[in-house]
């Protein structure tokens, strides 16, 4: 079906570089043409809704869940927007990066976000695809203005300046049928794979769980730790706390406003949050090989993504991570160990999950001779490797069927793909979409922790 996909026979110049050539039917309009602004408020009573780069519109609930970010709900939402199914919502400050798309959902954003509505004539799906292609990003990009990037900021006024393509009603219809179809199969087996990623996972780690909290003599004779919850540890091993394996390096940490990294320009050295890299900024605090750990968060308790990360050469971490710095140990060793740990029983706060400097330090932990400690991660890095080259090898493949639908997707939205015969061919199902599933939405650690910040009205 994809291979049969030819351009249309008659194609015109749209005088519009980011959409370059279309049909020769399509209309190509200003946004003012396609879309009025909406601005209805006063019904504080609606769900609070975020507009995200990687997922569109969302029910903030849904962000909150898989995030750390503050709820709002206790705020004067009366000068909220309302939103309806079917409008498109954007972030001005975000909408250059993707933070676009149109709405499932009836709820309400914040003041300075911006509601469309399309006009009759105008799918909303349609144009959920279009304004989320890397075009129209970079459009975006054009039109938006401010002091720095991270002030960047698309205006209303200029939103509905920029021009579109304008397909027939029953030609978007179709489109959106189509690409709806396509998304779900491509989606379908991105699950695939990430499924077998989980899975090549889970034997990684069994192997170096087993490893590092048994050592590598499967006849090593075992001793109670005198820790409950750590249970027998071989006989050998002396059983520690965080604290005396570690330095703690905690003072040194600097926090970076989104306003202060957005104004610098080299943007080198990774910045370190918790759990991930979340940004690139001009210079560095730390040169060192450090482990980080996280202070704060969802992922605390949710554990989707690591909590202990080893951090090399020149970076700067913020004050939602721990620092630690090995006395003694092999920091490979001693990041195996802090990652399996159970951290629960230190974790304070049910709504915002956080782990003190106090109660991590005090963690008791089983440690074997520095020259142990070397031969377990030599011996697991080795038995380990058929795993991690298939997990890198899956990886990559994910990776390409992201970059082909997105392709697709803008080849088909801007008319450079004509899927009128591919989609009279489709089996009937559903028309709605299935919702997108988190982990098929993100395509690398650092994205599964973004959530954008609600600007400043």
């Amino acid at each position: 079906m994809i291979h049969d996909l030819k351009p249309y026979p008659v194609m015109k110049d749209s005088g519009v570089p980011w959409l370059g050539e279309v049909p020769e039917p399509w209309k190509v309009l200003p946004n003012r043409a396609i879309f009025m602004e909406i601005k209805e408020r006063e019904h504080p009573e609606e769900q609070m809704l975020s507009v995200t780069i990687t997922k569109g519109v969302i029910p903030q609930q849904k962000l909150l869940a898989d995030s750390s970010k503050k709820d709002s709900s206790n705020q004067d939402k009366s000068a909220y927007k309302v939103v309806r199914p079917g409008d498109i919502a954007y972030n001005k400050m975000r909408a250059w990066q993707g933070a676009i798309g149109a709405s499932d959902h009836r709820g309400i954003i914040s003041p300075a976000y911006v509601v469309q509505r399309p006009r009759d004539g105008a799918h909303p799906r349609y144009f959920h695809y279009l304004l989320r292609t890397p075009s129209f990003a970079k459009e975006a990009e054009r039109w938006s203005y401010g002091i720095t990037s991270d002030m960047w900021s698309l205006r209303p006024e200029h939103f509905k300046m920029i021009y579109g393509c304008l397909p027939s009603p029953n030609e978007q219809a179709t489109i959106v049928r189509y690409l709806d179809h396509m998304d779900r199969r491509i989606r379908k087996y991105i699950r695939v794979k990430q499924k077998l990623i989980k899975l090549l996972e889970e034997q990684k780690q069994a192997i170096i769980h087993h490893a590092v909290t048994r050592g590598l003599d499967p006849n090593v004779r075992l001793k109670p730790s005198g820790v409950e919850w750590l249970g027998e540890v071989p006989e050998h091993w002396e059983v520690s706390r965080v604290k005396t394996e570690f330095t703690c390096l905690n003072r040194h940490r600097i926090p970076l406003s989104g306003t202060e990294r957005g104004a610098m320009t080299l943007r080198k050295y990774d910045y370190y949050g918790a759990s991930s890299v979340i940004d690139k900024v001009d210079d560095f605090i730390f040169d060192d090989e450090l482990l980080l750990i996280a202070e704060d968060g969802a992922n605390l308790v949710l554990r989707n993504l690591p909590l202990a990360i080893i951090a090399r050469g020149k970076f700067w971490v913020n004050n939602h991570a721990h620092i630690l710095k090995p006395r003694r140990g092999n920091i490979e060793y001693l990041a195996a160990v802090m990652e399996k740990l159970n951290y629960m029983p230190w974790i304070s706060g049910a709504a915002q999950p956080k782990l003190t400097q106090d109660r991590l330090m005090s963690i008791a932990i089983a440690i074997p001779s520095r020259e142990e400690q070397d031969r377990i991660i030599a011996s697991a890095t080795t038995e380990t490797v058929p795993l991690r080259v298939a997990i890198n090898r899956t990886k990559s493949e994910i990776s390409l069927l992201r970059e082909y639908r997105t392709r697709l997707i803008a080849d088909v939205v801007t008319g450079k793909l004509d899927v009128l015969e591919a989609a009279a061919r489709l089996p009937d199902e559903a028309e709605e979409p299935e919702p997108l599933d988190e982990a098929d939405a993100l395509s690398d650690a650092e994205e599964e922790t973004e959530v954008v910040e609600e600007p400043e009205e």
